[in-house]
């Protein structure tokens, strides 16, 4: 009921008992506690709170600053966190650079983070902190199994980081919290299925059917980015060959773009410019890692047939040089009427990945984990 309100309000208990199923009586009663515990209020139909309780006809909504919720995306190089209200909607934010990739100076200067993201207000009402990283994530156990670019293994890292910092954490991977996101405050609002995809230092995807985030028996359920594309292709940093993302990350892009110019100093940078400016074997380069993303993209929707597909991250920037070769293939390898799905394009700011943290923190408080 609560979550209902969460992301579709204001809306009326009747239409709450429609969407959940739940009759209007359940509904009344389900709401009684948010409300006098300050996280829901009845309005008026204009819009005004309501001068008293008890009125069915009411529409419920959230009050988004009853709490807020601290989020963190921990990168290879930066601390991004984020202040959130109940919405998800950003309070406040702030970057600390990462000088080093141990867990003690890790735990430490994100603590340091959240001090200073909780000042006046806003600390007296958080009490709940997410946390994002790439790689193999145990949201149960709060222990991080495997980040590449932290070089970490089996890392408790939930449990440290509610020592240095006195709130409860919840530790997620870094693609399936932006899935929360979207799933709660996004593209997923109404949705019964969708993934979402992203693009970039890694590529990565998250699952979301019948309205629950699927993280399969092992915990990596939907990585298209080690589904094998490419037959004997470059080496992966997962131990396979020929991933997508061994082709498509920004790291693969700039070396294979450096290896047919032949120039080894080339920039990212540089290698948009000119492939925006015709050069023909960058150009190549990008379309034949727009190639591999049709690919994991037509396999993600004939094993999936999500509604929508939500493709983002920091390489959605270039996304000029890919967006040809992605659909054609796309079309190619997807089967009948999978074709059809929408992809729809979203560009990250660096703070949504933060956000994706807050939404899971905001998530955890009112849902039991269940898959």
């Amino acid at each position: 009921m609560f979550t209902t309100v969460l992301t579709e309000g204001p809306v009326s208990r009747v239409d709450v008992a429609r969407r959940t199923g739940l009759s209007s009586a359940a509904v009344t009663k389900a709401a009684r506690p948010f409300i006098e515990a300050g996280y829901l209020e009845e309005l008026a139909a204009g819009g005004r709170t309501a001068p008293g309780a008890g009125r069915p006809a009411n529409p419920l909504a959230i009050r988004p600053d009853r709490e807020y919720f601290v989020g963190v995306k921990i990168t290879g190089d930066d601390l991004i966190g984020v202040v959130t209200d109940l919405r998800a909607d950003v309070r406040a934010s702030a970057h600390h650079a990462l000088t080093g990739h141990d867990v003690e100076h890790v735990v430490r200067a994100l603590a340091d983070l959240v001090g200073e993201l909780l000042t006046g207000d806003l600390r007296e009402r958080a009490y709940c902190l997410g946390v994002a990283v790439s790689g193999d994530v145990d949201r149960a156990s709060g222990v991080v199994r495997y980040s590449p670019f932290l070089g970490w293994r089996d890392v408790p890292l939930a449990s440290l980081l509610e020592g240095a910092t006195g709130l409860t954490v919840t530790l997620e991977n870094d693609v399936k919290a932006l899935a929360v996101a979207e799933q709660w405050f996004g593209e997923g609002v109404g949705v019964s299925s969708f993934a979402l995809v992203t693009v970039g230092t890694g590529i990565g995807s998250a699952l979301v059917v019948h309205g629950d985030l699927v993280r399969g028996a092992h915990g990596v359920a939907g990585e298209i980015g080690h589904v094998p594309v490419a037959d004997g292709g470059p080496p992966c940093h997962c131990g396979g060959r020929g991933c997508v993302e061994a082709i498509a990350s920004t790291e693969a892009i700039l070396t294979r773009a450096r290896q047919v110019t032949g120039e080894p100093g080339l920039s990212m940078a540089d290698a948009v410019t000119r492939a925006r400016g015709g050069d023909e074997p960058l150009r190549e380069v990008f379309a034949g890692a727009g190639h591999a993303i049709g690919l994991g993209l037509a396999a993600l929707v004939n094993l999936f047939g999500p509604e929508r597909v939500v493709v983002s991250g920091e390489g959605v920037a270039t996304y000029d040089l890919f967006e040809e070769q992605i659909r054609r293939t796309f079309a190619v390898q997807a089967f009948g009427s999978a074709a059809r799905c929408g992809l729809v394009i979203r560009p990250l700011p660096f703070e949504e990945w933060a956000r994706g943290a807050a939404a899971v923190a905001v998530q955890s408080l009112f849902v039991s984990d269940t898959v």
